[in-house]
């Protein structure tokens, strides 16, 4: 590879085919409509609150009836006591989900990724459809079923990110991976605003209507991924030829955005064409992924800014109707600038880390930032553009960071030297970051109910304020050495 001459460049976007773009457009809608089921749990909770609670408690609750003062159909005494299931239902995804994270990933590897994406997303959308729709058309309440269903849905969506990441990561290699990463991993903050536009349209109808709109859409999805996804360019036949393999060393030998590492960028690309004709090798242990460098840091680092992301997707639509006292359907539009915010902070970002070939800086100076979002908005500014603005700012801050560590860094790990001979890493690297990242965040969705119940939200906010910092400390080494590697490749220059 040393002895490589890079032939001529063309334009980023000459080195892809049709089954690249499909593979791309794909992968985002089926993760994007994972989110958009999700945000309609996070975007309903004032209208499921209500229906749990007794009607002469609910404030909403006009015109009552002696015999509708008291309803067969509570759960709770009070709006306090259903927000603090809530929070628990939102604990008991996350840690399965978690634990599905690790789970897909192992078998992401060993198994055809587009038949375990596919599975996931039609039996969460109906799984979705039951918990949200049925029992409620039906008048069936009961804790302990909500429970299992919650449970049951986040072993279900675990099926999603390691599967779509691995599969986008066979197709695409390193050259520009943080900008075109950082354009995918929009798929998530796309998901939360077409939910929370669905979610806003039919709610007027009933909360169960948003649940039976955004499953169905997910269950078509899995349907759709099921008979198009190609989950590597074997599948077409791509490169097991002389003639293939050349034309395809000819494409990927062009590096777009960056020069100054096409040694490394073709010569892992060529050895992803070498196995592609060879036995496929055997994946790697997920103790092996593990102990990878740079895994478990990043790792920690995702617990901790997860859990605040995750909890601005969770709880931003019902901070802002407890706090200001917003309609619902305002609540949930206004909460869309957080990923608008989430979207372009991944871009950009992506795009600067390519530039630098660092992405560990790039991520401290976001999130340092972000402290500052946090600190200005958790002033109470009750008027719309100024907290659409605090609020597109802190998800820019807040949602880049997660978008690039869950995306391009989770696949610069499971790409990197040490497992040249195990290339069925990336799905199982993925899980684990993701899947560590989820338990932080599970254990934050609790701990916000608990705070705020207890204290009040602007101690929610100072507890966010604490984990962001805890996300620098936790990538505190990497950050140093790649400062180290950025300035000895370019040292000053004045006398």
């Amino acid at each position: 590879c040393r002895m490589m001459t890079p032939t001529p460049r063309r334009g980023f976007l000459s080195q892809f085919t049709h089954h690249h773009a499909s593979v791309f457009l794909l992968t985002f809608v089926s993760y994007a409509l994972f989110h958009a089921t999700r945000k309609t749990f996070s975007n309903v909770k004032v209208s499921i609150s209500n229906q749990w609670i007794p009607s002469f408690r609910n404030s909403t609750t006009i015109g009552l009836h002696p015999d509708q003062i008291w309803n067969k159909n509570h759960l709770f005494a009070d709006a306090a006591e259903a927000t603090l299931f809530l929070g628990f239902l939102d604990t008991l995804f996350l840690f399965a989900y978690a634990v599905g994270l690790y789970i897909s990933g192992f078998f992401g590897d060993r198994l055809n990724p587009r038949l375990i994406l596919s599975f996931g997303m039609c039996l969460s959308a109906l799984v979705m459809f039951l918990f949200g729709t049925v029992l409620e058309w039906f008048h069936l309440y009961n804790k302990y079923l909500y429970c299992f269903l919650w449970i049951l849905v986040g072993l279900l969506q675990s099926t999603g990110w390691p599967c779509v990441v691995a599969i986008l990561g066979n197709w695409f290699g390193k050259a520009g991976r943080g900008f075109l990463f950082g354009i995918w991993s929009a798929c998530a903050s796309v998901g939360n605003i077409l939910g929370a536009f669905l979610v806003a349209s039919v709610l007027k109808f009933g909360y169960e209507y948003a649940f039976l709109v955004t499953n169905a859409l997910l269950f078509a999805g899995g349907v759709v991924v099921f008979f198009g996804l190609l989950s590597s360019p074997k599948e077409v036949g791509k490169y097991n030829t002389t003639a293939h393999r050349n034309e395809y060393l000819d494409q990927e030998v062009r590096r777009p955005l960056m020069d100054n590492s096409f040694a490394e960028d073709y010569c892992e690309r060529n050895h992803t064409v070498q196995e592609s004709s060879t036995a496929k090798p055997p994946p790697i242990g997920f103790l092996q992924a593990c102990c990878l460098p740079g895994v478990l840091l990043y790792s920690l680092a995702y617990a901790c800014v997860k859990l605040v992301n995750y909890s601005f997707f969770f709880w931003l639509p019902f901070y802002l109707h407890s706090k200001f006292n917003w309609k619902e359907e305002e609540a949930d539009r206004l909460s869309i600038w957080y990923d608008v915010g989430g979207i372009l902070g991944g871009m950009i970002q992506g795009l600067i880390s390519d530039i630098l070939h660092k992405r560990a800086p790039v991520l401290a100076v976001s999130l340092i930032l972000a402290i500052g979002a946090l600190v200005g908005y958790s002033r109470k500014y009750n008027v719309y553009i100024l907290n659409a603005v605090l609020m597109a700012f802190t998800g820019f801050s807040i949602g880049g960071p997660s978008n690039l560590i869950s995306s391009a860094i989770s696949t610069d790990l499971g790409r990197q030297e040490q497992i040249r001979g195990h290339r069925e890493a990336l799905a199982s690297v993925v899980g684990i970051i993701d899947g560590t990242g989820s338990v932080g965040a599970a254990v934050g969705q609790f701990l916000v109910s608990l705070i705020q119940h207890k204290l009040g939200w602007m101690w929610v906010f100072h507890f966010f304020i604490l984990m962001t910092a805890l996300t620098i400390v936790c990538i505190f080494p990497l950050i140093v050495r790649e400062m180290s590697s950025l300035f000895r490749r370019h040292p000053s220059r004045t006398q």
